[in-house]
């Protein structure tokens, strides 16, 4: 178990990498845009293809860190990282580009399901509520402000960026890495499965369980929404006339609007197993979703965008939250948690290139679909509580 005190550094490293990663992989449908002349339909199979790695390669990485130490695995992945930006940042074709965007999610695989155990290992049911809340504010307080600045820095630094910022990023968090390595006196920090409690006593055993798989069910499919979006924007912006830095400013507000929403679930439990609150919130993930691909103006986008990062942060923290409440092997619910969101990153964005390949004469033909396939899931919400209940 590491410290309290040195769980801060825990904190810098989780913001590093999201910062690092959005600016990556948000902007690089853009790169991939901008030198190759990719449009909705391929970056949509990249955006699918990187969800097929992040869902294999998370459940993976959850296992790795459980069974050799978290810092080992956080050394693993920056390692593969450094290496795969590095190479890309010389690349100039894009079959080699789109391998090196896949190693560098294997890679990141193994960082996530390490940070989230590390905060909340060893904590008591309080203890891991103020953990997840600290954590969710740090990544997505970094992510926001890497989407909205990461325009600017693309057409001011070039878009050879994506690779340059991230590579010195990932390095000082490898260095960071070493050093809280050796001041926790434990060279792997491997997990201390005995030392944390049962979980939160608001609710049985069984009815815990419940709403387990059901933020691990909703999770994903708010996470199709998420990569859909991410790899069309690029496509919205063109249409609505934005610039990318333009787009950069104007469509990460839903990231700001997701950070809002952690910072208030922080501080008030009262949806802690409440399935009205999950439920309300997907209703809402599937309205807001096809809003904001299919706005008419910068009206509707914004204001769909502000509701999109509310429901989406409610239910990104249910998945999280649920996954460190239940159970001791927190590195392991750490990497099942990634791999639900790879599995939602894969599908949405697949779906969406599919209906546009097979029917490219209806613009919205990949919305309509993946917008189809929330409401699928909704159908599983709805199932799961009945059956569980």
């Amino acid at each position: 178990m590491l410290p309290r005190k040195l769980k801060v550094g825990c904190f810098v490293l989780e913001g590093l990498n999201s910062f690092a990663t959005v600016y990556y992989f948000y902007y690089f449908y853009f790169f991939m845009r901008t030198e190759f002349g990719y449009g909705n339909k391929a970056n949509l199979a990249l955006a699918a293809l990187n969800g097929a790695v992040y869902a294999l390669m998370s459940w993976q990485g959850g296992r790795f860190a459980q069974r050799f130490g978290y810092f080992a695995a956080l050394k693993l992945g920056f390692g593969v990282m450094l290496g795969a930006l590095a190479f890309g940042s010389q690349l100039h074709a894009a079959g080699g580009q789109i391998f090196v965007m896949a190693v560098t999610v294997a890679g990141m695989c193994f960082t996530w399901p390490s940070f989230e155990a590390l905060v909340s290992e060893g904590e008591t049911p309080a203890g891991v509520q103020r953990m997840v809340g600290i954590y969710n504010l740090m990544w997505s307080g970094a992510a926001a402000v890497a989407y909205f600045s990461g325009g600017a820095m693309f057409e001011g630094l070039g878009p050879r960026s994506i690779f340059y910022v991230p590579l010195a990023i990932v390095f000082s968090q490898f260095c960071l890495t070493l050093w809280l390595e050796a001041k926790a006196g434990q060279p792997s920090c491997r997990p201390a499965i005995h030392s944390v409690p049962e979980p939160s006593p608001v609710s049985s055993a069984a009815r815990t369980k419940v709403f387990l798989r059901l933020a691990w069910l909703a999770n994903p499919f708010a996470y199709i929404a998420i990569n859909t979006l991410i790899a069309v924007i690029p496509g919205v912006a063109a249409r609505l006339e934005l610039s990318t830095m333009s787009a950069g400013f104007c469509c990460s507000l839903w990231c700001f609007s997701r950070l809002a929403a952690f910072f208030v679930l922080w501080h008030w439990a009262g949806w802690h197993y409440r399935f009205r609150w999950l439920l309300v919130s997907y209703l809402a993930l599937v309205g807001t979703f096809a809003a904001i691909i299919m706005a008419p103006n910068l009206a509707v986008l914004i204001l769909a965008q502000l509701v999109f990062g509310l429901v989406v942060g409610l239910i990104y923290y249910s998945s999280l939250f649920y996954s460190m409440d239940l159970g001791d092997t927190k590195g392991e619910h750490g990497g099942i948690h990634e791999a639900a969101i790879g599995l939602g990153n894969f599908a949405g964005p697949a779906i969406g290139a599919a209906s546009l390949y097979f029917l490219p004469q209806y613009v919205h033909s990949s919305t309509l679909a993946v917008s189809g396939l929330l409401l699928l899931g909704l159908g599983g919400l709805v199932a799961v509580w009945r059956r569980g209940t």
